[in-house]
């Protein structure tokens, strides 16, 4: 799930942070949502035909979709309403359904049967993704859901979402709008024209300083307890039954049964980059190192460093801290660090708004510099997954089986650190063994 318009050309250039901090309270104009939203299944949409929104958890990372979609709305023309919502904490529900005109629901199950909700928004923890999202497709619902797809200890339901959503042909877009840079796509252009050559070595990461998407959590209430306004049960999912504690229900990123630490919350961003420009899918081994090395009031690790070999003789370095801040190669997007791309003829990075090819020694090319027409555009990333709604192209900038390929090296680094083993992946019968 990171969390993280202005008009004319600036409105394409915007980050969702930057976004959040320029919506502000976007929410307190909006009317009540009409009854014009056309249920759809299968069928190619008119640009007539409403497509409505139901949002699944109303936290924190949740508004930043909410706000999006109502710009769209509201200042874009986008033919979409935000028709429901659902949370387990009834009080967090309340302020969207206030805030939206949205009809509330505190069972996901329940909200995926309004006949006026087509497209879903998850944005709960990370253990509770893949379950939604399957409950999602398979009630004809489009897919938009945060990153990570599924939590680290679920590769078998990773592995399953992506059936359902194969089998489907639901469209999905996984949260990782650092996608939505043409950067990334034009890097991936260059590698496939063969300009670097034979890839074969890749690096990239994600630094930072503070626990405060963990420890820093807002708890909304000390005094809240199960009951009628807090499923704590729903909330469990399948992670191990615990007695209700207040720190684990709202800081739930401080603890491993729900989340992952950079590894799971940090890395899919830079990885699902990286993974798209080089063309590789499936990893064959992963080695991973790390641990709390700073924060020690969380259970998960704020440093996590990865090796990932592919069958394709490419081995990609994913080194992180929340210790320190300095990438090295500087800063681009949600993606966080620069990642530089090797092959056998040269090297491909960015510096300021230039893709810079460096030759290796004895490659006859030269120095080359690629100028990039734009950045990351959370909003875009947004309306590009809603016109894949509309036609039913499920080429999203984030598809389903791009995610399964980033998590499922991303499971294996974490699995393999837990148990202090290389992680390798049989590729004939789709299993991580350790």
């Amino acid at each position: 799930m990171s969390r993280k318009n202005q008009h004319s050309d600036k409105a394409n250039n915007m980050t969702r942070r930057h976004f959040i901090r320029k919506a502000g309270t976007a929410a307190a104009a909006l009317t009540a949502v009409g009854a014009t939203t056309k249920h759809f299944t299968g069928n190619v949409l008119g640009a007539n035909d409403r497509i409505g929104i139901g949002f699944i958890g109303c936290g924190g990372r949740s508004h930043a979709h909410l706000q999006t979609v109502h710009y769209l709305k509201t200042q874009k023309g986008a033919n979409v309403d935000i028709v429901a919502a659902c949370d387990v904490y009834k009080p967090r529900l309340q302020k969207v359904v206030d805030g939206y005109k949205a009809k509330g629901y505190m069972d996901h199950h329940e909200l995926l049967a309004d006949p006026n909700v087509d497209v879903v928004c998850i944005s709960t923890p990370d253990h509770i993704h893949g379950y939604q999202a399957i409950d999602a497709v398979k009630a004809g619902k489009d897919v938009y859901c945060e990153k990570p797809v599924t939590h680290w200890r679920q590769f078998e339901l990773t592995k399953r979402l992506a059936a359902e959503v194969k089998k489907s042909g639901r469209v999905f877009q996984l949260g990782t709008q650092g996608m939505s840079d043409p950067a990334w796509h034009q890097i991936k252009k260059l590698i496939q024209d063969g300009l670097i050559g034979q890839p074969v070595h890749a690096e990239c990461g994600y630094f930072r300083v503070g626990d405060w998407g963990e420890v820093g959590m807002p708890i909304d209430d000390r005094n809240a307890k199960p009951g009628s306004e807090l499923n704590w049960n729903a909330f469990l999912g399948d992670s191990p039954k615990r007695p209700f504690d207040v720190s684990r229900f709202f800081r739930w990123r401080m603890y491993e049964d729900y989340a992952g630490g950079p590894s799971t919350d940090l890395f899919p961003h830079i990885l699902t980059l990286v993974v798209h420009m080089l063309g590789v899918t499936m990893p064959s081994k992963v080695v991973a190192t790390g641990g709390k090395f700073r924060y020690q009031q969380r259970e998960i690790p704020d440093t996590f460093n990865m090796l990932i070999d592919y069958p394709e003789d490419i081995t990609v370095a994913v080194l992180g801290t929340q210790a320190n801040d300095y990438p090295g190669t500087g800063a681009r997007g949600s993606g966080q660090r620069i990642p530089v791309i090797r092959g056998w003829q040269g090297s491909l990075t960015i510096e300021k708004n230039e893709i810079v090819f460096i030759p290796a020694q004895g490659s006859k090319k030269k120095l080359q510099r690629f100028g990039i027409k734009g950045g990351e555009d959370f909003v875009g990333y947004w309306q590009k997954f809603l016109d894949c709604c509309r036609s039913r192209k499920t080429d999203t900038l984030s598809p389903m089986d791009l995610a399964y390929h980033v998590q499922t090296a991303l499971q294996m680094g974490m699995l393999g650190l837990r148990q202090g083993k290389v992680a390798r992946f049989d590729k004939t019968r789709e299993k991580i063994l350790l």
